[in-house]
């Protein structure tokens, strides 16, 4: 597959009115492993609705929730004096991975299908979530049993070879900017999460059928979707010019419009729906040891749609190294902008991000 070096990023959306009617297999059992960008960005974003609704139940959710969400020790094999020092005091990095494992496409096994760098400024006024391609062709450091790593390879190979650990490594020697906290995330919570809000409305920047089954034909335009026919829209890339780049850029897409619609969809005030919301959400993630829900809460309250911006990491294209098909990043754009990131230069990230 070949993308274009490019990014755009259009307002896109989408529709699920000549889906199939829904399959009668039987549900499959949920598993805990770490899985997928939407998920992530959806839990990070629930944090911040919650904080913001200003309800006491919101809090009482996180304490109930803080003590019973699986935790990671992300940093336990990461060396300190390897790490980037924190430039920026107050500001905050939160690294989320995760993998679509049932994607029926999916062929990497345990690598990760999605790296996100997530930075929240020391004002905490915005966020801004920078994609990693997955085939982002990088150094990856030594694993910690040494058989693995050492050498350039794609940033995703990092997880399979060394876990949540050597994935913190990896992105820190790449970006130079320092990771405070880092969320994993289920897959198998994702359709719950799009559920529990009743849909998210999508504007779908041209026409499609899906290539997977049940062969979903997605309309140029806005429209209404669940959260099986959402997961299947941010699957395809074999539509577009640009792959990989425009899975990013839609699943980007979804996670505004949940955003959107979770804040004017009136779940804060309805207790069942922001309780289905908050279960599908909190079982869904992973994060490490030191992350408090409740905190996170607290310093997201004012994100909303408006205030997050989605961005992906520079790059020079694609291309090929041996038999493998990788993207180059663009060593000197991306040291300009992720020097804004580590110094939480907002306007500079956001100008150098273009």
């Amino acid at each position: 597959m070949q993308y274009r070096q490019e990014y755009v990023d259009p307002q896109t959306q989408f529709v699920d009115a000549q889906s199939p009617p829904e399959s009668t297999e039987a549900p499959r059992p949920r598993r805990r492993r770490p899985r997928w960008q939407k998920v992530a960005l959806i839990t990070f974003l629930v944090m911040a609705l919650l904080g913001g609704g200003g309800l006491i139940a919101g809090g009482l959710y996180f304490r109930s929730i803080n003590s019973d969400i699986q935790r990671v020790d992300a940093f336990a094999d990461v060396p300190e004096e390897g790490r980037p020092q924190a430039a920026a005091k107050g500001a905050m990095n939160i690294l989320i991975l995760g993998s679509d494992s049932r994607d029926p496409e999916g062929t990497t096994g345990s690598r990760t299908d999605s790296i996100i760098l997530a930075h929240v400024p020391k004002d905490r006024s915005s966020a801004q979530l920078v994609s990693i391609p997955r085939d982002t062709w990088v150094p990856v450091p030594k694993s910690k049993n040494g058989n693995n790593g050492g050498r350039d390879a794609k940033i995703n190979a990092a997880y399979a070879w060394g876990g949540v650990p050597l994935m913190v490594q990896t992105v820190e020697k790449f970006t130079d900017v320092r990771i405070d906290h880092v969320m994993i995330i289920d897959f198998a919570g994702f359709v719950e999460i799009i559920d529990a809000l009743g849909g998210v409305d999508i504007d779908s920047e041209k026409s499609f059928t899906s290539i997977h089954e049940p062969f979903r034909t997605f309309q140029q335009g806005k429209q209404r979707m669940d959260g099986a026919a959402a997961l299947d829209y941010s699957r395809q890339r074999k539509q577009f010019a640009d792959g990989d780049f425009a899975r990013i850029r839609h699943q980007q897409q979804v996670i505004k419009a949940i955003l959107d619609r979770a804040v004017s969809g009136g779940i804060l005030t309805n207790p069942a729906r922001l309780n289905s919301f908050v279960k599908a959400s909190s079982s869904a993630v992973s994060v490490d040891e030191k992350m408090s829900l409740l905190d996170m809460a607290t310093d997201l309250r004012n994100l909303r749609g408006g205030n997050l911006t989605f961005l992906t990491s520079p790059t020079k294209g694609t291309g090929r190294v041996g038999s493998e098909s990788v993207v180059f990043a663009n060593t000197e754009k991306a040291k300009t902008f992720y020097g804004a990131v580590r110094r939480d230069a907002v306007a500079e990230i956001l100008a150098n991000g273009k």
